[in-house]
């Protein structure tokens, strides 16, 4: 039985999915609009927004929180600089999810994930 165990596994191994996952979160903080599957978008959708939340911060420690969860220096500066800023008066509710209907090739549902 699965009590409180949340999240989806992806057939991955956890570390592959961890990085699978802040990938995705880095596509999505620096494209700011990414297609992809839509249980993919569900679960990336919290690291994106906690990633905000760390930018509107602003100081060292949200900084190298960041860092050592998305991977990526210079996606953290855009982050830090860019991003974070726009959402200064916002509390929460960074993302929307668009669903898309079923991809041609395998029926799997699609959906963008993009900043709001």
């Amino acid at each position: 039985m699965r009590h409180q165990n949340s999240g989806r596994k992806f057939n991955m191994a956890p570390d592959q999915r961890s990085a699978m996952l802040s990938g995705l979160a880095c596509q999505v903080l620096e494209h700011e609009k990414v297609k992809t599957g839509v249980a993919r978008a569900k679960e990336v959708r919290p690291l994106v927004e906690e990633a905000i939340t760390l930018g509107k911060r602003g100081d060292l420690h949200a900084r190298r929180q960041a860092i050592s969860m998305l991977r990526n220096k210079k996606i953290v500066y855009k982050l830090f600089n860019d991003v974070a800023p726009r959402y200064s008066s916002r509390n929460g509710g960074y993302t929307r999810i668009i669903k898309l209907g079923p991809r041609p090739g395998d029926g799997s549902e699609q959906a963008y994930i993009e900043l709001v």
